[in-house]
């Protein structure tokens, strides 16, 4: 039995009135599915009597989103239901009353990416990266990437990051105000990430909250746009697009998508 398949894929610690929530499936670098993400959402909905929650990846990877392995061959009820999920874990992160850490040490791509954009501090080892993949793997990044990600970066950051695909080191997500920390491996990342929990320990858990759920104004007034692009990214379950995309990735190759259609002409 490997240890992957010896241990829950998504692991739930309390410490010192610290909620830890560990992605726990470093060979499919930390790719979440619906179980995971009904796991999550629940942790974060459970964490109201703590001082903190802080969200980690494990194996030196941090997330690499929803998992890609079904886009190939789709089944539309689970897919839906995944893209559901991870709309409702986003929002979780928001709605929880406590602050949220990301500890990020290596790759946060795709949805992954889309988890640290949601939480409320992010710190990061250098070795870390940020990005979204959704226009190369047949999909798009329409929950965080798309929107809050622009008030976040500004307009063209942003579409940079969410359009073009590219990857980002954490020195230049520190610069870009995407992450709050940067430190040079695991140890003085966890390090930090108790600096950070002890100073949130000398605040008003009850102003905290007050404070936390009045910044959401922009994080609430990108849901409609997200619950949009959901029920368009499910309209296009299937799609030629969708097909080659998740097969190029799962094929490790680059992706061979067709040309933008010629419109006919009207004379």
């Amino acid at each position: 039995m490997t240890s992957e398949t010896a241990t829950p894929p998504v692991i739930v610690e309390r410490r010192d009135e610290v909620v830890w929530i560990t992605i726990n499936r470093p060979k499919r670098l930390n790719a979440y599915d619906l179980d995971m993400a009904k796991t999550m959402t629940r942790a974060f909905e459970q964490a109201t009597d703590a001082y903190a929650v802080v969200l980690q990846g494990a194996g030196g990877a941090f997330c690499a989103g929803g998992a890609l392995d079904n886009l190939s061959d789709p089944d539309p009820a689970a897919l839906r239901e995944l893209f559901t999920g991870s709309l409702r874990l986003v929002d979780a992160i928001r709605a929880c009353p406590r602050p949220v850490i990301a500890a990020v040490d290596g790759a946060a791509a795709g949805g992954g990416n889309e988890l640290v954009i949601a939480c409320d501090f992010a710190l990061a080892t250098e070795r870390s990266t940020f990005g979204q993949t959704g226009p190369r793997v047949g999909s798009s990044p329409v929950l965080g990437g798309t929107n809050m990600l622009t008030v976040q970066l500004g307009e063209k950051r942003a579409r940079e990051m969410a359009m073009l695909c590219r990857r980002y080191n954490a020195q230049q997500a520190l610069r870009w105000g995407m992450i709050n920390e940067v430190l040079p491996d695991a140890e003085s990342l966890h390090d930090a990430v108790l600096r950070w929990v002890d100073e949130i320990k000398q605040l008003s858990p009850r102003y905290l909250e007050i404070t936390k759920i009045s910044a959401n104004q922009w994080w609430n007034q990108s849901k409609e746009n997200m619950h949009a692009g959901l029920g368009m990214l499910i309209q296009a379950i299937g799609s030629e697009d969708m097909l080659e995309g998740a097969t190029a990735f799962l094929e490790k190759r680059r992706p061979a998508f067709r040309p933008p259609r010629r419109m006919p002409r009207r004379d």
